[in-house]
């Protein structure tokens, strides 16, 4: 690490295999099956799927079909939104005995500042074990945990020791650590982009670091600037306890592919009025609008208008999308179906810069 990069004491929470923890946790009988949740039809798509599932390779984001295929035991059970939101709330209250700065990422994971804690701790290892006993004492869920000096790294290390495990980064094994990590496992770099490095010669963390900024802003652009500073552990990031959301979105998947514009309308109108509830629920409105378009070959199309004032109500949101539906003609028939409103009124000028803490190398883990 560098002397003048601020140090912090940062944990990334991160439940196992959240929703189907739940519903085993809920249904005991569903314990050390393969369970999905999700849709089992054919048109169903996995949500999440138990460590049993994963087993044979089933995976979040996965047609119910090719799940059933990989995994003809596999049990399939409805989502319950409502269930997973309420224990999340009581993960958060852990959380927040610990530390004010708690920045939920979703309902299964979250990043604990915990530099100044309320336990006066000065060990951020400790403190992730007892937060992890607590999970399990008090709710009856295991989770993971990575421990290190900044969002980056510690959201890396918790996937270290999936399910149940916990990683800590030490400052001075920071670098060492991110050289050996192998590429796809840098948070940020999807497939598409793995690939890309793969051809570049660029497989571990040691590889990507020998590159200068100009050849990774060559070949990646704006985010070749944030694989130049992450690979060397520079991630200024600070964890922020109100996260303001960026967008507000709704969609639908289809059991039926959609060829006519005039069907599509009336599930946009649908979408539009999920839309309308959920910014109506937040007080939130915003100016662009985009239409997904997922076509029965699973490529994806989506279509954007930025407008001159914020909209929030089906009216607006769907004389827009009529628009974006129109705009150019279809190139298949249509399995999903999505709306999302951006450029909110939440959304603020960047304020001055959060205090950092900055502390010597020799910093107790």
């Amino acid at each position: 690490m560098f002397p003048d990069i601020p140090i912090r004491k940062i944990i990334h929470v991160d439940m196992d295999a959240f929703y189907a923890s739940v519903e085993q946790l809920d249904d005991p009988s569903l314990l050390g099956k393969p369970l999905a949740v999700g849709g089992g039809e054919k048109r169903g798509v996995v949500s999440a799927a138990s460590y049993e599932a994963r087993k044979f390779g089933v995976r979040s984001a996965m047609s119910g079909f090719l799940a059933k295929r990989n995994c003809p035991n596999l049990i399939f059970v409805k989502p319950r939104f409502s269930r997973y939101k309420e224990i999340s709330v009581k993960i958060r209250e852990i959380f927040l005995d610990y530390t004010d700065l708690v920045e939920p990422l979703s309902l299964d994971e979250a990043y604990l500042d915990v530099t100044i804690n309320k336990k006066g701790n000065p060990s951020a290892t400790l403190i992730a074990s007892e937060i992890r006993k607590r999970i399990y004492t008090e709710i009856g869920l295991t989770a993971s945990a990575g421990i290190s000096v900044n969002k980056f790294i510690a959201k890396v290390a918790s996937d270290y020791n999936k399910p149940n495990g916990q990683k800590t980064v030490n400052p001075e094994d920071v670098l060492s650590f991110l050289e050996e990590l192998e590429i796809r496992k840098f948070y940020g770099v999807g497939k598409v982009t793995a690939e890309k490095m793969y051809k570049l010669g660029i497989f571990t963390g040691a590889d990507l670091k020998i590159r200068s900024l100009d050849f990774l802003e060559q070949h990646f652009g704006k985010s070749g600037s944030y694989y130049y500073k992450v690979v060397r552990g520079i991630h200024d990031s600070v964890v922020k306890p109100n996260r303001t959301p960026k967008s507000v979105a709704a969609e639908r998947t289809f059991s039926e592919n959609l060829s006519s514009e005039i069907f599509m309308l009336e599930r946009l109108e649908n979408i539009a009025e999920e839309l309308e509830r959920r910014l109506k629920k937040s007080a939130i409105a915003g100016k662009t609008v985009t239409l997904k378009i997922k076509y029965s070959d699973f490529t994806l199309q989506t279509r954007s208008k930025t407008l001159a004032y914020f909209i929030a109500s089906k009216e607006l949101i769907i004389e827009t999308v009529k628009e974006l539906l129109y705009q150019e003609k279809l190139g298949n028939s249509v399995r999903l179906l999505g709306i999302s409103l951006a450029n909110l009124n939440t959304e603020k000028k960047d304020a001055s810069k959060e205090d950092s803490v900055s502390v010597q190398l020799k910093f107790e883990f």
